[in-house]
């Protein structure tokens, strides 16, 4: 069983000066033809996977934090294009314009390690403040809250308390079933891996089949299982695999996965709970006042 190594960090404030990238990275030239010039600044942001389960030759590989620059009106037309939001390709999109390091290919990102570079990009570009609508998880009344991005936490992972041995040396986790026994070796999602998963689950409701979103992302993340590596071997056991089994893999992973960890302080306005609740990524996110 691996030893706990979890660790969380706050998101440090947006300090008052930034390291800044060249004129001409910011397409600055135009500009200073007429006189003008504006350096765009960039920001480092802390990884959640801390670079630790990257291949060997990514540019992210054993690196604890990664470079972007900061949003301008030119990357808001990103947000506001019709066709990359019908596509859903808008946030990719952005995230690849904002990477420093264009080597780095977005959807080689883990998912946690995009949702950090996503809020730190949100408080640079809109400040800290999210004001988006949520539901009290006491008494159910529907508000407008505000949220604090800055008090958002990377988690590293955490496993101690659970039968996982890894990380391998490929960056993969041996997760023991409880009821059938079997090693099931499983690696972290990246970009590529949910758009497959996603594409699946939408051609199914386009053939009006049935929903199979917890199934197919199974699929997705399981490497081997005892040892076997066959697709189609693999894929049949996880339909068939005891419900016990297959919760237990679920949280298993859901912990192994490093990420930012959404559950901020919530007050509710009609029945005065406190509480955390898990903050929705909406569409006010990259959209405020719209």
């Amino acid at each position: 069983m691996a030893r706990n190594n979890k660790g969380r960090t706050k998101r440090a404030a947006p300090p008052a000066e930034s390291t800044a990238i060249t004129a001409e990275t910011a397409g600055a030239q135009n500009a200073a033809s007429t006189g003008l010039s504006y350096v765009v600044p960039t920001e480092f942001v802390e990884l959640p996977s801390q670079g630790r389960y990257y291949p060997e030759g990514h540019a992210l590989s054993g690196q604890e934090v990664v470079e972007i620059r900061h949003m301008t009106a030119k990357d808001e037309d990103i947000l506001t294009s019709r066709s990359l939001l019908k596509k859903g390709l808008a946030i990719d999109r952005l995230i690849q314009n904002l990477l420093v390091d264009k080597t780095i290919d977005v959807n080689s990102l883990l998912v946690g390690d995009r949702n950090a570079i996503l809020i730190q990009t949100r408080i640079h570009a809109y400040g800290p403040d999210y004001i988006t609508r949520s539901i009290c998880p006491s008494c159910g009344d529907v508000s407008e809250s505000t949220f604090n991005l800055l008090e958002v936490e990377n988690d590293t992972g955490e496993w101690a308390d659970m039968n996982v041995d890894g990380p391998t040396e490929q960056g993969t986790f041996i997760v023991a079933l409880p009821k059938t026994g079997l090693p099931v070796e499983v690696r972290l999602m990246n970009g590529h891996d949910e758009k497959h998963a996603l594409k699946i689950i939408e051609n199914r409701k386009k053939n009006k089949l049935a929903e199979t979103s917890v199934t197919s992302q199974m699929k997705q993340y399981i490497v081997s299982i005892d040892g076997h590596t066959n697709r189609s071997e693999i894929n049949k056991f996880v339909d068939n695999m005891p419900t016990l089994d297959a919760q237990y893999l679920r949280v298993a992973y859901n912990a192994l996965v490093p990420n930012v960890d959404m559950a901020l302080p919530f007050r509710c306005a009609e029945c005065e709970t406190e509480s955390r609740l898990e903050v929705p990524f909406t569409a006010d996110f990259f959209w405020p006042n719209r």
